[in-house]
């Protein structure tokens, strides 16, 4: 990947250019420490529970497995690097890192997105089709829904990844993000970006709205199928193996949306900062809370598994 521009760095600003906020590196460097921890214990304990206890060895909980493994290596593209900054001060990142965190974010991402909407479609067989659910969700059909989340976006992310960082960026080096994303990068290329926008919001459309839609299809499909169940008990136990994979969905999609589809601006650099962080941080961080809060059979499995230790 060659460019012709003289920048061998970038500087990332994250939050550090609020002079508030420059007298609290240290305290913010704890904050975000204390949160990693969480993102690694709590999803680690997920995969760990579902791997371990046979009484979740089920489609619902496959898909939950590999949104927690996800979930620990999206957060491992940005916050180490938040914390070394934090803690150094030092915000430079170079020009083949900065590439790399660019197509590792945007493929976990992106693999997100689509590992979420079939977790949808799960829960959408369980309620609104219950008697096929075994025959439907089968153990090949949600490993080849598995793959292909994880794979069918990667040579796309490849072309993206590529066709940003062979723009000449030769106006500055200070991204105004706590991380290397597509819109801040465009900013700071010296050359017309025309084509980079219509190929970003092309797979936006394709890797987050389209399976946004499938989800919001589910859902409606699922309520109302929940609306016609006969008993009270009956229609709680079926919204409340719905109700956690919402909460994610909710979190991450709200966010995600408010950054990529409203106009960007200079002013509104910082109000993107901290609404990615909720689709980055703050979601990976909740994921395990969410699901083991609400959820008796991840309970039951986790006091299972620490009286067998």
């Amino acid at each position: 990947m060659s460019n012709s521009s003289s920048i061998s760095e970038f500087l990332l600003l994250s939050f550090a250019d609020t002079r508030e906020l420059q007298l609290l590196h240290f305290a913010l460097f704890l904050v975000f420490l204390i949160i990693y921890l969480m993102v690694l214990i709590g999803n680690s304990l997920i995969v760990l529970i579902t791997v371990m206890d046979s009484s979740l060895h089920n489609p619902m909980y496959f898909f939950l497995r590999n949104l927690s493994f996800l979930e620990i290596c999206y957060t491992s593209t940005t916050l180490p690097k938040m914390l070394v900054a934090f803690l150094t001060g030092d915000g430079r990142i170079s020009f083949l890192g900065c590439a790399a965190q660019l197509y590792f974010l945007i493929m976990l991402g992106s693999t997100e997105c689509l590992l979420l909407a079939a977790m949808a479609y799960d829960r959408y067989v369980a309620i609104c089709d219950p008697l096929r659910y075994s025959l439907v969700m089968n153990g090949g059909f949600c490993i080849r829904l598995v793959v292909g989340a994880w794979m069918a976006i990667v040579p796309v992310q490849v072309g993206q990844t590529y066709q940003v960082f062979t723009l000449p960026f030769c106006a500055s080096r200070d991204l105004h993000h706590f991380f290397c994303d597509v819109p801040p990068l465009l900013e700071l290329a010296c050359a017309d970006t025309f084509c980079n926008h219509v190929t970003l919001h092309t797979i936006i459309l394709v890797v987050a709205v389209l399976p946004f839609s499938m989800i919001v299809i589910s859902y409606t499909k699922i309520i109302r199928a929940i609306l016609k169940m006969p008993s009270v008990p009956s229609r709680h136990k079926a919204f409340s193996t719905c109700s956690s994979h919402l909460g994610i969905v909710t979190l991450f999609y709200g966010s995600a949306m408010l950054v990529y589809f409203k106009r960007r601006s200079r002013d509104s650099a910082d109000t993107d900062k901290y609404l990615a962080l909720f689709y980055t941080i703050v979601t990976p961080m909740f994921n395990p809370v969410i699901y083991s809060l609400r959820n008796k059979e991840v309970r039951i499995a986790l006091r299972r598994l620490l009286w067998r230790k």
